[in-house]
């Protein structure tokens, strides 16, 4: 027969959803005061995006765009002085090596500024998600339980089990009567033929090898069987009797 389990949130699901709720918002007030500080740091440099630059020319820097772009057009104003060389290229007594050095500095300083800039922003990000996190936890957290019917035909593996289903009856169909057992009459048991008997059987005798064999009644002219007497010649005449 089928039977009713009921689904509970899981113990703690509350707890750790308020948990990414507050690390959520840590994250983006971090994210968001570092994003602040290397902004008004860069700021206070007063720099100006040079006009050759490939995009944002003449843009103050205070971004991580404004910053890449003039980035780039320093490492491009110091290889067109040193031909096309780096510092490391250029010999030790050259004396464009010292412009070039400070051109290095400049563009590696701008270029933490942009990776300072992508922490940030990754940091936000994080941030936002683990509240949406958190908030869906909650709601899971919050919600009743949940009362699921499951067949008894089912096995806990999802397979079909063995026994055949039940017969569903309706809630308000009315009660069988109940049956009363036919009378049952008294049988008379048929007779019984006997088995024929058979008549016990003799075992055969055995006759000595030393029994004198039995005489057959005598008739005239005939010799007696079983005897070694020759028979008797009538005599001839001229012959005297033995």
């Amino acid at each position: 027969m089928s039977s009713t389990v009921t689904v509970r949130p899981a113990k703690g699901v509350g707890v750790i959803g308020l948990l990414s709720v507050i690390a959520g918002i840590v994250m983006i007030i971090a994210g968001g005061v570092t994003w602040g500080v290397v902004s008004s740091q860069l700021s206070a440099e007063d720099i100006t995006v040079s006009d050759d630059a490939s995009f944002l020319a003449g843009a103050h820097v205070s971004g991580p765009f404004s910053a890449y772009a003039q980035a780039e057009v320093i490492n491009k104003h110091a290889l067109e002085m040193s031909d096309g060389q780096t510092y490391a290229e250029l010999p030790q007594d050259d004396e464009r090596r010292a412009t070039v050095m400070n051109a290095s500095f400049l563009r590696a300083s701008l270029f933490t500024s942009v990776v300072a800039f992508g922490v940030a922003a990754l940091v936000i990000g994080l941030g936002i998600m683990f509240i949406l996190i958190g908030i869906a936890l909650r709601k899971i957290a919050s919600g009743p339980a949940v009362a699921v019917e499951t067949p008894g035909g089912y096995t806990s593996g999802g397979g079909l089990s063995s026994a055949a289903p039940p017969a569903h009856t309706p809630a308000h169909a009315a009660p069988a009567a109940p049956v009363t057992p036919a009378p049952t009459t008294p049988t008379t048991p048929a007779p019984t033929t006997p088995a024929p008997t058979t008549p016990p059987v003799t075992p055969p005798t055995r006759t000595s090898t030393h029994t004198a064999p039995v005489e057959e009644p005598k008739s005239p002219g005939v010799p007696p069987t079983g005897t070694d007497t020759p028979p008797a010649t009538p005599p001839t005449e001229g012959t005297p009797p033995r």
